[in-house]
């Protein structure tokens, strides 16, 4: 039976990196050329996974809800300006991710980024954390004509990381992440630190983890190697 490594695909922000404490500081500083007071992290927070103007419209409230998008657009150039002047300036690796990179690099796995973020950013992001050259593909947003939570953002990134869909598994914390995985057929192994709200276990996914220190038990329950083997 085939013994091909893995190829791990992960979710950025909420999954590799918290990065909200410098997303939320670049919505309040929008917030506060506005002459508006800062969001709080509670109302901010769970905004992460849908993007700046997601957060942007939560920052200023109710009467956001139905502004055109296009009004935003001004507001999200500044709220980019500052974010990618500031990318790492508190955005930290989640506990124990760096170990279980190691690890999972060390058992001959290819490790790959899926993320909606820019594909700039999400670069500058993972260099600034010393982080971009363990991976072998990093897909953002714009990287192709699709993005999460259409499937082909994660096949395509899979394929270009030298991987096979049924040797693949991705790793997230989002409805938009658990959505895109099951409409790929890839398992999908969820963190419940991330942003989700409600919490990641309302979307089913295969596994959640609470901590990294979990993933490599997590990552055997759902080798589709294993279920090769068994149909065999």
């Amino acid at each position: 039976m085939t013994s091909a490594p893995l190829t791990l695909v992960y979710d950025l922000d909420g999954t590799l990196v918290d990065t909200a404490p410098d997303l939320i500081a670049a919505t309040n500083v929008v917030l506060a050329g506005m002459g508006r007071p800062a969001a709080s992290p509670a109302i901010l927070r769970p905004q992460v996974s849908h993007g700046a103007l997601a957060m942007i419209r939560a920052g200023i409230g109710p009467e956001a809800a139905n502004w055109p998008e296009a009004d935003l657009y001004p507001l999200f150039d500044q709220f980019i300006a500052y974010y990618q002047a500031n990318i790492a300036v508190e955005s930290r690796p989640f506990p124990g991710m760096i170990a279980s990179l190691d690890r999972a690099q060390a058992a001959g796995h290819t490790l790959a980024v899926c993320t909606n973020k820019r594909e700039v950013l999400a670069r500058q992001l993972l260099e600034g954390l010393g982080l971009a050259d363990r991976f072998r593909f990093i897909a953002g947003r714009d990287t192709f004509p699709v993005y999460k939570p259409d499937p082909m953002h994660l096949v395509a990134t899979i394929e270009k990381a030298n991987g096979t869909r049924c040797h693949a598994v991705m790793i997230g914390d989002s409805n938009v992440d658990i959505a895109t995985a099951k409409a790929a057929s890839v398992p999908v192994i969820a963190v419940s630190f991330g942003y989700s709200e409600p919490p990641v276990g309302h979307f089913a996914p295969d596994v959640i983890i609470d901590h990294y220190d979990d993933f490599d038990a997590a990552l055997a329950a759902v080798d589709p190697r294993k279920a090769m083997r068994i149909s065999a």
